[in-house]
C-alpha cells in the first residue's frame, strides 16, 4: 500500500511540474536554430534565462525565451545593421549591445549594403534601435562585448588588434587600448574579478590580461596557457571565466596572478560562443568552416545547435 500512495504522489507531483510556466520534463540541453538564423557567432542571455543569438551570415538577432520556441526578434537588417557577431544584454542600462560589421571582404554578404563596423545598442524590451557608434578605424570588425562596472562599454576589434571604449555619457568610441606585441586577431572578451579585461586572440591562439586602473589601460601580460585553437566568446564566472574554444572545448579558467589552470569540461561542434544562466552554460556551436572552408563551403549546411551544460 505504501508503494502504491508512493507512486500516485510521484505521479501527482510530476504532472503538477509539468503544469508550472517556463518548466518541462522534456529534455531542454539542446535548442534547434531556424533556417533563416544560421551560423551564431555570439550568444547572451537576460537574469530571466532569456537567451539573444547573433548570426554572423544572415544578420539580425534570435531570442528564445524561457519555455518558449526561437524567435527572430531584431529582423537583419534592422536599424542599419549587417552581419552581427558579438551580443551582450546590459540589463543596467536596459540594451541590447550588438557589433555589426560588413564583413563582405570575406565573402560573407550579410544582409544590407552599410559600410564598416558599429557598436549598435538596443532596446531589451522592445527591440527598438536606440543608439549607433561608429568605430574609427576604417580597418574594423566589431568583435566581442564587456560592460565595466561604471557602465564603460568595451569592445574588440577583431581586425586591427585593439580595445575600444565607451564611457558611460561618451558620443563615440575611443581606442582604449593597442600594441604592436598584441596580435593574432583579439576576439573573446571579459572582465575578470580582479576587475582586469581579459582577451583572448582567435589566430593567434593566446590569452591576455590587460590592467585597468581608473577606466585606463596600464599595461598588459600574457598568460601562460600553452597552445589554444581559435578561442573565442569567454564569459565571467565566480573565481574565473568559462571560454570556448572553435577546435571544440568548453574550458573553465582559474587565473592566479599569473599561473592559469584550464579545464575542459565538455566538447561541442566548432563553438563560438557561451553564456552562462544560472548553474547552466548554454554554447553556441557556430560551425564556421561551413561557412569559410572552401571544402565545406560547399556541402549541405549542418543542423546548428545552442547546446547546454550544466556548470558544476
Amino acid at each position: 500500500m505504501k508503494a502504491l500512495e508512493t507512486a500516485r504522489l510521484f505521479a501527482s507531483l510530476t504532472i503538477s511540474i509539468a503544469a508550472l510556466p517556463g518548466l518541462a520534463l522534456a529534455d531542454t540541453s539542446k535548442i534547434t536554430l531556424p533556417e533563416e538564423h544560421p551560423f551564431p557567432e555570439s550568444i547572451t542571455s537576460t537574469e530571466d534565462g532569456t537567451l539573444y543569438v547573433s548570426s554572423i551570415s544572415d544578420g539580425g538577432v534570435l531570442r528564445v525565451t524561457p519555455g518558449g520556441e526561437p524567435e527572430i526578434w531584431i529582423e537583419p537588417g534592422a536599424f542599419e545593421t549587417r552581419s552581427t557577431l558579438g551580443v551582450l544584454a546590459d540589463e543596467e542600462r536596459g540594451l541590447l549591445w550588438v557589433c555589426s560589421n560588413d564583413i563582405s571582404a570575406l565573402g560573407v554578404q550579410g544582409p544590407s549594403d552599410v559600410k564598416g563596423g558599429f557598436l549598435k545598442g538596443f532596446d531589451l524590451k522592445t527591440g527598438e534601435g536606440k543608439v549607433s557608434y561608429r568605430m574609427p578605424n576604417e580597418k574594423s570588425v566589431c568583435n566581442d562585448i564587456a560592460v565595466a562596472e561604471d557602465g564603460s562599454t568595451y569592445i574588440t576589434n577583431v581586425a586591427a588588434d585593439e580595445i575600444l571604449k565607451l564611457a558611460p555619457e561618451a558620443e563615440e568610441l575611443e581606442v582604449w587600448f593597442t600594441d604592436p606585441d598584441v596580435k593574432g586577431g583579439l576576439d573573446g572578451l571579459a572582465f575578470g574579478p580582479d576587475g582586469n579585461l581579459y582577451a583572448n586572440t582567435y589566430t593567434g591562439g593566446e590569452l591576455f590580461r590587460f590592467d585597468v586602473e581608473d577606466g585606463e589601460a596600464k599595461g598588459f601580460e600574457k598568460l601562460e596557457t600553452g597552445p589554444l585553437t581559435k578561442p573565442d566568446g569567454i564569459r565571467p564566472i565566480e573565481g574565473g571565466f568559462v571560454m570556448v574554444q572553435g577546435g571544440g572545448d568548453l574550458n573553465r579558467i582559474t587565473v592566479d596572478d599569473g599561473a592559469v589552470e584550464i579545464e575542459t569540461i565538455d566538447t561541442f561542434a566548432e563553438p563560438t560562443a557561451l553564456t552562462v544562466v544560472g548553474d547552466t552554460i548554454w554554447v553556441a556551436e557556430g560551425q564556421l568552416a561551413y561557412l569559410f572552408d572552401e571544402k565545406k563551403k560547399e556541402q549541405p549546411r549542418p543542423e546548428f545547435n545552442l547546446r547546454s551544460v550544466p556548470l558544476q
